[in-house]
């Protein structure tokens, strides 16, 4: 079967795809699951996913390569995250070899959509899990539902490998420490609507969000996290806080910015007033992959890294990284996980 899709212009939009994967959890354990068709899902109208939001998500991408393989990165770890963020909502985990599994099936299921090498698409893949049932009370679900779906996607900013705008969140918080901000839930993305809708209206990417105690520290950007490269060229830095979401894009750059880069890596606090002892920054994460922050405004002042554009380093490690996720560049050990169609 032949897709007739603009590959190369691909937004990061929604697309059913024939075959989604299904799995169900009651008196105590996990069903086999398995592929199913259709985009609807059925819930008990007192479910805790749609009243306490109790539901946690990942994402990942399965990528073409020269040879026309189908590879998945390091799929495990978003397995673990996946169990860490259950772990924090009471919610059963989904074992790695059933995550695993899941993400296998779907992608070969939906082989024909896996985007063509070279064009800068990927299959994008949406593992959900949900607290369901009839339970009205502010308690965990007795039953859940765990899903795989997935689409052919583009860019997560527009354009790509561009250099973007951002701007200060001064009046918005993500997440409080010790809360649920270091798990992907749902009601993350949910507090950062306003923030993020704000930023887009005045011409910027997204918002940076500073720590919500001090509102001194660099802790997220929009839905990726945030990386920069020290001005003497030693350090690869990355926000250090409780409330901010583990990416495995940025554990991924933090030990190629030592293998490929020869820079020490560091998670420490980074105080926005202190944006002079970076020379570049960056956003990253699965869906924006890396992005270069061109620049930040901050109570009206403007901080412009470099000349505005991409940087040596940044360059470097989005060239690496793209490189091991297509299979044009070797990677560590177990950081790919191949599919066979």
């Amino acid at each position: 079967m032949t897709i007739n899709l603009d590959w190369e212009n691909l937004g990061f939009n929604y697309m059913e795809l024939p075959y989604r994967y299904e799995a169900h959890y009651k008196d105590g354990a996990w069903d086999e699951g398995g592929l199913v068709q259709g985009n609807q899902l059925s819930l008990n109208i007192g479910s805790p996913a749609l009243h306490y939001g109790q539901s946690a998500f990942e994402g990942l991408k399965a990528y073409r390569t020269k040879s026309g393989a189908i590879q998945l990165f390091r799929p495990d770890q978003n397995a673990a995250r996946l169990a860490d963020s259950a772990a924090k909502l009471l919610m059963p985990a989904v074992a790695v070899d059933q995550f695993l599994d899941a993400v296998r099936q779907v992608v070969a299921a939906n082989a024909e959509y896996v985007p063509p090498y070279g064009t800068g698409a990927t299959l994008y893949l949406r593992p959900l899990l949900l607290g369901v049932g009839p339970n009205i009370g502010v308690a965990p679900a007795k039953e859940y539902l765990f899903t795989v779906f997935a689409m052919p996607v583009g860019a997560y900013y527009k354009g790509g490998m561009v250099p973007t705008k951002f701007m200060v969140a001064e009046t918005f918080d993500r997440a409080a420490h010790f809360g649920t901000g270091q798990s992907k839930v749902g009601g993350n993305y949910a507090a950062s609507l306003q923030a993020g809708k704000y930023a887009h209206e005045h011409g910027y990417g997204d918002a940076i969000y500073l720590d919500p105690i001090e509102h001194r520290y660099i802790e997220e950007v929009g839905s990726a996290n945030f990386f920069g490269i020290t001005k003497d060229g030693s350090k690869f830095v990355t926000p250090k806080s409780p409330s901010i979401l583990p990416s495995i894009t940025r554990r991924s750059l933090m030990t190629l910015a030592q293998t490929a880069c020869g820079l020490e890596a560091e998670e420490t606090r980074i105080p926005i007033d202190g944006l002079g002892d970076l020379s570049e920054a960056g956003a990253c994460g699965t869906a924006a992959v890396i992005t270069p922050i061109q620049s930040i405004t901050y109570q009206g002042n403007v901080h412009q890294f470099g000349d505005g554009g991409i940087g040596p380093v940044t360059q470097k490690l989005y060239d690496t990284l793209v490189g091991i996720q297509n299979g044009d560049v070797e990677g560590p050990a177990g950081w790919i996980m191949t599919v066979q169609a």
